[in-house]
């Protein structure tokens, strides 16, 4: 390939990702966050997608087969837990401005220095090789690229001795470059990254396209299709294994990879940085539980044709699989696509670098150098006008990180592949997952807990795959791997305890995660956290219950002078910075200034806060403390004043909810008195009617009565005409009494059913006949339509017969000429239709009809004079044979419909 084209090429696409991450920056500074998009928030979590994926997966796959997806099935399977793991993380760490996985733990047990401390240096133990294996990848493709052959055994040896011509230190040079331009211009490691997280996104998008370009041409131009390549495949014995999982210690074997890459993507610092600290909304994790597997499954679509292409295409040996990304463009002469190819690999290797180097600089600065530099014997020097100086620290860490993994790539993994180092390095970091997991839900983990977990884990890590990849390099004897070290077998590095059947991965993630658990839990239980502790304890386990109030909370007592806090905040954040941050404060609380100059809790508290964002939460707490006058706050006040808050809170809360079921309730005995004054106003309207209704026909009986007594001579017509008139007034006051006591034994209960099977068609029969005399004096003519046969219900006779005779004599009253009645069945129901053609109801009085006493209080309606409680006691009626009865507008004509239906099948138990 042309020299010139490969360089300007590789210049020119990091000279894209400076013109992409400028541009964010850019468009930050005028208000436009590209991190408020969740879709770039998702994207760059594809990060933990690196040149072991783009390169390393097919090297995997072409000697393990499936066994390569377990390192992406694993964060997959874990996704769906980051809403509950990932968010709770998020928010302790937005509420206490935590920049790193060091901090977290280390403020999590107490901001305790050593835990901290311990955590970065396992971290940069764990990812130097990691990195390595970047550069590695970097190296080869560009050589491969460079020299035009895919054969790196004819490449590296020549090349090994001429230092200044190696393209790996060039490579880590520049990246050196890259990674402190983009990660270290701001003193805060809180601040976030606008141009490197939409740079990173940008990047996860072209190693996306490239690998699916890749996988395209090898599958449909060096070969007919995906199906050919399996079918040859199919016929090589020894590829046929890359088909299934053939033995039990194979499942065994996925079910630690899997649960490593699970863990792996919460505690890498690469992820915790761009998932936890460049987050901006906790929301966008719903798009990222989604789109981040999706990545996943699209960038391993053609990881298995790939491995299974090259190995039947390439001679054994001659190509490295790792490299038969490159391979198969360079051997068909497709240059373009090689070189498309290779900027794409570049893409994922210098994404990965240049997001853990930030990280691991800032942990190297924040847990290891400046706790020791705030020291007691060293502050005061060291307070002194260096507001920069933690920015020099973490570009001096970031240059050494590389130095180291440069090193190491010389001397120890360019015999390894990309994926075994890479794998090894996934233990290393899983170690934090007791502490971290453990932490932010179960508030009896302490300090020495952690510290014991991490401590053994670590050294089981380091023992069965730090110290046999030292053996592969020569700087170790053989004979720790062939008879164990001091010759006992059961501490051979591969087999501990004499443990066997695991693979080397699967044989340490066993013992250094299940150890580290272990004794994190056992210690815990048997040590008492300190104040600072069970503080910590408190606010992450229970992070939603007090992430409001927190900010409110006192952390500290004693005595403190406004103006010390100001130059702390000086020294380490620069002057218009701190200036800007004691306004903020003082334009969120009152009452902050005084003649004293004495700095109140909270903004000691801010203060610790705001410092923790550049020099980490265990420097920071030195350095407020050596301007506090007092001691720290002891824990049992802290608590009491969490609770209290809390318990404030919920009082706001319960005295809401209380005003609001008075206001409630008021409303309720408002309407409830309102019914009651109505009842009143009808019972009065009611005892007035019913005692004018007595008084009628017992004026009428005694004024007939006495002129028959004093007319004894009178004619027999007349008298018997006035006798006939007292006998109707004595019917017509029995009937008012019989309905009053009626509604009584109804609104009591005391009515019963005397039931038996009737006919409802006879008993209406029954009623008109009953009635024709009254339809024969009005000249009213009464229709009957019956649209089905066998009208059986189960009923009291007498009662079913009083609804009718009351239905139809308020039919009678009211029509002009006519009355239809309709007798229909609808499934389980009959249905009696009695309809005239009076002047009608209005459609507003349809329901209040039925109540009692409605002729009582509605004096004005048109209708004849009673007590208005025959539709009440209709109604009783029929509710009583689980019936119902209501009134329905005519389609056409004026006049009123009644409706009443009865159950067929209804039978009253006793």
């Amino acid at each position: 390939m042309n020299h010139t084209l490969l360089i300007l090429s590789s210049f020119g696409y990091l000279a894209i990702l400076f013109a992409i991450a400028y541009f964010a920056e850019k468009k930050t500074a005028t208000g436009t966050s590209f991190l408020r998009n969740p879709y770039i928030y998702s994207l760059s979590l594809a990060v933990y997608c690196t040149a072991w994926t783009y390169y390393g997966s097919v090297g995997r796959a072409a000697s393990n087969g499936l066994e390569f997806l377990t390192v992406y099935i694993g964060p997959t399977m874990f996704a769906p837990l980051w809403w509950i793991v990932l968010r709770k993380i998020i928010r302790i760490c937005k509420i206490q401005r935590i920049s790193t996985i060091a901090d977290f733990i280390s403020s999590r047990y107490g901001k305790n220095i050593a835990l901290g401390g311990f955590v970065t240096l396992l971290s940069v133990l764990a990812l130097i090789p990691y990195i390595s294996i970047q550069i590695k990848a970097i190296s080869n493709s560009f050589d491969i690229l460079w020299y035009g052959t895919t054969n790196l055994s004819s490449i590296l040896p020549t090349r090994a001795v001429q230092v200044w011509k190696d393209t790996a230190l060039y490579i880590t040079i520049l990246l050196a470059i890259f990674s402190i331009f983009f990660g270290t211009r701001e003193v805060e490691a809180t601040e976030r990254h606008e141009g490197l997280v939409t740079a990173i996104a940008f990047e996860s998008i072209v190693k996306l396209l490239a690998f699916l370009a890749v996988g395209i041409f090898v599958c449909y131009f060096v070969f007919t299709d995906v199906s050919s390549i399996f079918t040859q495949a199919a016929k090589i014995p020894e590829l046929v294994k890359h088909f299934t999982i053939q033995e039990p210690n194979e499942t065994r074997s996925w079910f630690w990879l899997c649960l490593v890459s699970g863990l792996a993507i919460i505690c890498l610092p690469r992820q915790f940085q761009v998932s936890v600290v460049e987050n901006t909304n906790e929301k966008h994790l719903n798009k990222a539980i989604w789109i981040f597997p999706l990545y996943l499954f699209l960038i391993n679509l053609f990881v298995l044709p790939i491995a299974l292409g090259g190995q039947i295409m390439f001679e054994k040996g001659v190509v490295d699989a790792d490299t038969f990304v490159l391979a198969f463009p360079l051997s068909k002469g497709y240059n373009i696509l090689a070189l498309i190819t290779y900027i794409g690999g570049l893409s994922a290797a210098t994404s990965m670098i240049i997001v853990e180097t930030i990280a691991l600089s800032t942990m190297i600065s924040n847990n290891l150098i400046l706790p020791v530099l705030a020291g007691p014997e060293l502050h005061e020097t060291f307070r002194s006008g260096l507001n920069r100086f933690p920015i020099y620290l973490r570009r001096a860490s970031i240059i050494a990180i590389l130095l180291f993994a440069y090193l190491y790539f010389k001397s120890v993994s360019h015999g390894y592949s990309l994926v075994s180092i890479g794998l090894t390095s996934f233990v290393g970091v899983a170690q934090f997952a007791p502490a971290m997991i453990g932490g932010i839900f179960w508030k009896r983990g302490t300090k020495d807990g952690a510290l014991a977990g991490l401590l053994s884990g670590a050294f089981i890590w380091f023992y069965t795959l730090i110290i046999p990849s030292m053996v592969g390099a020569k700087i170790l004897p053989e004979s720790i791997i062939s008879h164990g070290l001091f010759d006992l077998a059961w501490l051979n590095p591969y087999s501990l305890f004499g443990l066997t059947g695991f693979d080397p991965i699967s044989h340490g993630m066993f013992w250094s995660i299940c150890v580290n658990t272990g004794l994190y839990i056992i210690v815990s239980l048997n040590t008492t956290q300190t104040t600072s502790e069970h503080n910590q304890a408190e606010i992450f386990v229970d992070i939603f219950k007090y992430s409001t109030a927190f900010e409110s909370t006192v952390a500290w007592k004693g005595t403190a002078y406004i103006p010390d806090i100001r130059s702390l905040l000086e020294n380490f954040l620069g002057r218009e910075r701190a200036t800007e941050a004691m306004s903020h404060f003082e334009q969120n609380h009152e009452n902050t200034q005084n003649d004293a100059k004495i700095a109140d809790a909270k903004l000691v508290n801010y203060a610790e806060k705001m410092l923790a964002g550049a020099i980490g939460t265990a420097s920071a707490r030195i350095m407020v403390s050596s301007v506090v006058k007092d001691e720290e706050i002891r824990i049992d006040d802290v608590v009491d004043i969490l609770k209290e808050t809390q318990q404030v809170l919920e009082l706001n809360k319960k005295l809401e909810q209380k005003s609001l079921e008075l206001e409630e309730l008021t409303g309720k005995l408002q309407e409830t008195n309102e019914k009651l004054l109505k009842l009143d106003e009808l019972k009065d309207d009611f005892l007035s009617t019913v005692t004018h209704e007595l008084r009628t026909p017992m004026t009428s009986i005694r004024a007939l009565s006495e002129i028959l007594y004093d007319n004894p001579d009178m004619e027999m017509g007349e008298r018997q005409t006035f006798l006939n008139t007292v006998v109707k007034e004595t019917e017509r006051i029995s009937r008012l009494i019989s309905q009053v006591l009626d509604l009584e034994k109804f609104e009591a209960g005391k009515v019963q059913l005397q039931g038996n099977t009737l006919n409802i068609k006879e008993l209406m029969r029954e009623a008109i006949v009953a009635l024709r005399g009254m339809t024969q004096e009005k000249n009213i003519h009464i229709s009957v339509e019956i649209k089905d046969s066998g009208f059986d219900v189960w009923g009291d006779r007498d009662m079913l017969f009083q609804v009718l005779m009351n239905l139809l004599s308020n039919a009678i009253k009211f029509t002009k000429d006519q009355i239809l009645i309709e007798l229909k069945k609808d499934k389980n129901l009959i249905f009696i239709v009695i309809e005239d053609n009076g002047k009608g109801i209005s459609k507003d009085l349809h329901l209040s009809i039925f109540d009692k006493f409605y002729q009582v209080k509605n004096n004005n309606i048109n209708k004849p004079q009673g007590s208005g409680l025959g539709l009440a006691i209709t109604q009783k009626m029929v509710a009583l044979h689980e019936g119902d009865i209501w009134i329905e507008n005519k389609i056409s004509g004026e006049g009123a419909r009644f409706v009443v239906s009865l159950p067929i099948n209804h039978k009253k138990h006793e």
